[in-house]
């Protein structure tokens, strides 16, 4: 009996990781009824992600937390025993300010409440994947949600936000909360911009977020004298640290201030759920996302799939929204072949509404190419 695992990312805006592999599936088995089938959604730490480990049999937990600009809001984090994911989009994401852009007031504060819950909790080994911020704070507000307290030159609170950083004279980290000595929290984390400069978090990431020239600079100068309190309150320098810039320097805070360390997001993510656990003795890989692209080769879910993958000596194929990859960006990605669903819609409107369906006509090609018997 062939055996098949399925590791796709999400088609983002039209299925999930689990509703393409599921479809894939129900389409293979139109061909070949005697299947093997291992279904392990993945993610690389961005938007996915706990519901890939949801899949994993991670359960959710619900909580209140504070949104980028200071509203409560519903939100969630998963965890299977002492071990907990979190996502940063979920409760302090860009797309859930809308139009709605502040650049210079955005908060990271939510995502250390969430961590500060998991904690509580007893979680002792936490996942954070922190891709689509919407802060440059330097990851102050996550810091002080975990205790930290960022005072101004009369011994108040700075104000919030990365614009608030400037009025920051001192930090105090006598309150930082006691879980993290004994935890171990790990940042899923694909980019290696440090703090500041051309290549910072504000120069970089900053005009995504909203800012102007102008307040791209403010912001940086901001993280500047924001990285020199961090260093003169632990005596080390973190900011030059590749990753440092990630999330708006929620990077930076963690490495300094936490103790936190970053890693490359799908190959932690594949921990938690153990994809490498599901290999042996497969005939063949299918991975995939919504997109194939340039930016698939670089540390995305697909990428780290098909090398993890060949590692173990299986073949691997590819399922995409539209592949925008020729054959030798095939071969660098590490597929013997990709098939995309716009190459079986009319246009992209029922790519986008019948998805699903077309994935099974998909799954079904699939098994004819690589798993029925001549």
């Amino acid at each position: 009996m062939p055996r098949v695992v399925i590791a796709p990312d999400k088609f983002k805006g039209t299925l999930t990781a689990a509703q393409v592999a599921q479809a894939l599936e129900r389409g293979m088995r139109s061909v070949i009824t005697e299947l093997d089938v291992a279904i392990v959604p993945v993610a690389d730490g961005g938007d996915g992600t706990l519901a890939a480990a949801e899949h994993a049999g991670f359960e959710a937990v619900h909580l209140e937390a504070s949104n980028p600009v200071g509203r409560r809001i519903g939100t969630r984090y998963v965890c299977r025993g002492t071990d907990a994911v979190i996502e940063m989009a979920e409760v302090s994401g860009l797309a859930m300010l809308g139009d709605a852009l502040d650049p210079m007031n955005a908060s990271s504060r939510g995502l250390g409440e969430v961590l500060a819950a998991a904690l509580d909790a007893g979680s002792r080994t936490i996942v954070v994947g922190i891709g689509g911020s919407a802060s440059t704070d330097g990851g102050a507000g996550m810091a002080e949600a975990l205790g930290v307290r960022i005072l101004d030159a009369g011994g108040s609170a700075a104000p919030a936000g990365g614009a608030g950083l400037s009025d920051a004279a001192s930090l105090d980290l006598s309150g930082l909360h006691p879980g993290l000595a004994d935890a171990e929290v790990l940042i899923a984390c694909d980019v290696d911009n440090p703090l500041t400069g051309a290549r910072g978090a504000a120069a970089v990431y900053g005009p995504q977020k909203g800012a102007s020239d102008d307040q791209v600079d403010a912001l940086d100068a901001a993280l500047v004298h924001w990285a020199d309190l961090v260093a003169q309150a632990t005596g080390k320098d973190r900011r030059e640290e590749p990753g440092a810039g990630a999330a708006g320097g929620v990077g930076f805070a963690a490495l300094a201030l936490l103790g936190a360390s970053l890693r490359p997001g799908a190959g932690l993510l594949f921990e938690m759920v153990g994809l490498e656990q599901s290999l042996p003795g497969a005939d063949l890989v299918i991975t995939g996302e919504g997109a194939l692209d340039e930016q698939t080769l670089h540390g995305k879910a697909p990428a780290a799939v098909a090398e993890l993958a060949a590692a173990h000596g299986l073949p691997v194929v590819a399922v995409c929204g539209v592949n925008k990859l020729d054959e030798e960006g095939l071969h660098c990605l590490g597929v013997q072949r990709a098939y995309a669903v716009m190459d079986h819609a009319r246009d992209l409107d029922e790519a986008m509404s019948n998805g699903a369906a077309l994935l099974e006509q998909i799954g079904a090609n699939l098994a004819r190419d690589f798993l029925a018997q001549p």
